[in-house]
């Protein structure tokens, strides 16, 4: 916490990347800390292990996990609306770092025994209570009666998804986060009207 912020994330940024490429046994603190451009000494000053490192890496991205969370607005019931607003939230953070999310997936999916149960223990709960108020006071009465509720869901989901990676490509040709959200918020508008007049009623 001592060093500038910038080679925080530097460090950050090079350790999600490679844990995400290699997973947690195969994963080289060589490669973290010639991305990263700093010395091996250096990495294990700051963390002793690759394994306190990784833990590290859990609970950094389970608080921004859970910053999301609280700000999610229960008393917007529009599900459009409410995966809208997570979404531009989602990709201010991804400016910033963007291997956090893909962290967090390929955590879920880790197989080492020496991490699994630390997994399990921190990143779980989040993502129950992250899915639970996700949907919660959400009105599915504006949904056509013919409509699978789900599916229609998932496939909102899997387009907030691509619109936000397609997203991230771009931001960089913007000068400020501000100027990009509010041309990103008038691109998504105009997807998300073709799927609520086929969705709502």
């Amino acid at each position: 916490m001592n060093l500038k912020p910038n080679k925080q994330e530097d460090i950050i940024n090079a350790a999600m990347r490679e844990f995400v490429q290699s997973g947690f046994e195969r994963a080289s603190t060589n490669e973290i800390v010639k991305k990263a451009e700093i010395s091996k000494g250096s990495l294990f000053n700051y963390f002793n292990s690759k394994k306190v490192l990784y833990i590290y890496l859990i609970e950094y991205c389970v608080q921004i996990i859970e910053g999301i969370i609280e700000q999610i607005d229960l008393n917007e019931a529009d599900i459009f609306k409410r995966i809208e607003n997570i979404g531009i939230k989602k990709l201010c953070i991804q400016q910033k770092f963007p291997q956090v999310f893909d962290f967090l997936i390929s955590a879920k999916q880790e197989e080492s025994a020496e991490v699994r149960d630390i997994i399990k223990e921190k990143i779980d709960p989040v993502y129950d209570e992250s899915t639970k108020r996700m949907y919660e006071n959400i009105d599915y009465s504006m949904f056509r009666e013919d409509i699978d509720i789900g599916k229609a869901i998932e496939i909102l989901n899997w387009t907030m998804f691509g619109f936000g990676e397609k997203g991230l490509s771009q931001v960089d040709t913007f000068e400020n986060i501000s100027e990009f959200g509010e041309q990103y918020l008038k691109e998504w508008k105009s997807y998300s009207e073709i799927l609520k007049h086929s969705f709502y009623k």
